[in-house]
């Protein structure tokens, strides 16, 4: 017998015309969120740069000489010996990054000198603006001893994120859906241009940390939106297909870092791109469970009539019936339930993921992938410009190809199951990053090839782990699981930015890090029970029993259940 919440979508449909409108509209906002947590990938870039010294005649670097510090940009390397510059005065001086030196009774100007020199602080630098004709970093001068100040803004920005989570996530299950998809988008469109207009540093992380926490709480609260208007048939490509729109800002930001140079143009312009969503945000409907939810039956069953019109069907389906089988549903479960009070009352514990054995390892495998699942995705999507080669490719390719690890990782999950797709994704993802430490130093591309590769795998892990927790988990705790694995993911984005600036150490340090952690939580994964056709469990007790022998007490699964479970 189905229960309500199923009947809804058997008569409605699972995904047809309402539900297809509603869906790719919110997602398109979700493409702003994309864009927003990757734009630091431009704003703070740090081109090449150097101590200044006014009034320049003259310019030697190593073989190569000129008269003006622009000629000589293409043929320096940080770190590879200074630049030696004479001025009108007479003056010689040798220029670093963050140094300068006069020599002392210098009279043929030539690069190599073995008198004395006075070395001093930089009192103003000069940049390369071949690359970056201005971001953050050249008009702050966010260099030298300010440089951990221009690291420390994607870190603040992803502090934000976390709040916001928390935040957006509580308000929504409190007013609705629908009103918090209207305000994050519009805080995400004011607070978005308003980075723009920032005079110093200290106001654009303030106002980014607001920016962060708005799309965090838009991308959260759209993922349970749009899993509360489609049916379970298609709710695995649904939510997986969420992080594609997210994927698709990433492609923006490089798309716009390529054509834009100039920071505060840049971050207009990408702001502008999804402005388009306010002008039928508010058309949005809140969802039929929250409604029903809230005892407000009269608009759920305008909105039930609404959808049976725009899909062609008879508006026959009546609140009120669904409500009555939702009772006698909810009847019988407090039937069968009585003996478990004690259990109940422990189910907001964050102990009981640990009770024993058997549970503390799943738990911790859990919030393993959702660590790496998260830190794997910055470092390789933040890190992508320092591989080599072009960076703005890098970064687009880094975006493109999570499209096709959600379509495959969809495909995997339906057919050979969560963890025999999550496993080799991990193992694979992990192999391809190790895999680098053997490349030459001069082959960028096997580099970039094996740097997408590990992103193409994670992002498979990172996508079905949400939908994978659900399953692992009881009634009970469902929530708390999926709540803290979303924890431990914004915690991975915290870490990530400080993993990538590991690339002035070595410039694939990251990626290698990335993975052997991948590789071990790939074989940790291996451990976990598969889930693929069983029902959601209801105790501890079943839950426990996963993946040891046949399940046939639990009931069907509910796709009601599901969805209350996933609100992250």
């Amino acid at each position: 017998m189905t229960t309500g919440v199923e009947r809804l979508f058997d008569e409605l449909g699972h995904f047809k015309r309402f539900q297809a409108c509603l869906y790719f509209a919110a997602i398109f906002q979700a493409i702003s969120c994309g864009i927003h947590y990757l734009a630091s990938v431009f704003l703070v870039e740090t081109p090449k740069f150097l101590c200044d010294t006014p009034n320049i005649t003259d310019v030697l670097y190593r073989n190569h000489s000129s008269t003006s510090l622009a000629d000589i940009w293409t043929h320096y390397k940080p770190g590879d010996g200074p630049v030696v510059v004479r001025t009108a005065g007479g003056d010689q001086w040798e220029l670093s990054p963050c140094l300068k030196a006069l020599r002392l009774d210098a009279i043929n100007f030539q690069y190599k000198f073995f008198g004395n020199k006075t070395v001093e602080t930089c009192d103003g630098f000069v940049y390369d603006h071949s690359e970056v004709e201005q971001s953050i970093v050249t008009d702050w001068d966010l260099v030298c001893e300010k440089e951990w100040l221009a690291k420390l803004s994607q870190p603040t920005f992803m502090l934000g994120v976390l709040i916001g989570a928390l935040v957006f996530g509580d308000v929504a299950d409190r007013i609705g859906r629908r009103p918090i998809l209207m305000a994050t988008s519009l805080c995400q469109f004011i607070f978005g241009v308003a980075v723009a207009f920032t005079g110093n540093y200290y106001l654009f992380v303030i106002i980014r940390f607001l920016l962060a926490m708005v799309s965090s709480g838009y991308l959260v609260v759209v993922f349970v939106y749009v899993t509360e208007f489609t049916g379970i048939k298609v709710r695995t490509w649904t939510s997986m297909h969420v992080h594609a729109a997210f994927a698709v800002g990433v492609m923006v930001v490089a798309l716009v870092g390529y054509l834009v140079r100039v920071w505060w143009i840049y971050q207009i312009i990408l702001t502008l791109s999804t402005s388009p969503f306010l002008l039928y945000c508010w058309k949005f409907p809140e969802t039929p469970f929250y409604l029903m939810a809230k005892g407000r039956y009269k608009e759920a069953q305008e909105l039930l009539d609404t959808m049976a019109y725009f899909n062609g069907l008879p508006p026959t389906l009546k609140v009120s019936e669904l409500m009555d089988e939702c009772d006698g549903a909810l009847l019988k479960d407090n039937k069968q339930s009585a003996g478990k009070a004690m259990e109940v009352e422990k189910r907001l514990s964050i102990l009981d993921m640990f009770g024993s054995l058997k549970m503390a390892g799943r738990s911790i495998t859990c919030w393993a992938i959702w660590f790496i699942g998260s830190l794997g995705y910055y470092v390789f999507s933040l890190g992508s410009v320092n591989l080599g080669g072009n960076q703005y490719i890098n970064l687009f390719l880094a975006g493109a190809v999570e499209v096709p690890s959600y379509l495959i990782g969809c495909f995997a999950m339906d057919r050979v199951g969560r963890k025999k797709t999550c496993a080799p994704a991990l193992l694979l993802g992990g192999v391809a990053c190790m895999l680098i430490i053997v490349v030459p130093q001069d082959i960028e591309v096997l580099a970039i090839v094996l740097s997408m590769t590990g992103k193409f795998a994670i992002a498979i892990a990172f996508g079905l782990i949400y939908l994978y927790t659900c399953e692992l988990y009881p009634t009970i705790i469902r929530s708390l699981a999926v709540g803290s694995g979303s924890m431990m993911c914004r915690v991975g984005s915290v870490v990530a930015p400080f993993c990538v600036y590991l690339a002035d150490i070595w410039i694939y340090l990251p990626q290698l890090i990335v993975g052997i952690l991948a590789f071990i939580i790939g074989i940790l994964t291996m451990f976990l029970p598969e889930t693929l056709g069983q029902p959601l469990t209801s105790t501890l007790e079943e839950a426990e029993a996963l993946g040891s022998k046949p399940n046939t007490k639990n009931p069907p699964v509910d796709a009601l259940e599901m969805n209350q479970s996933i609100k992250v």
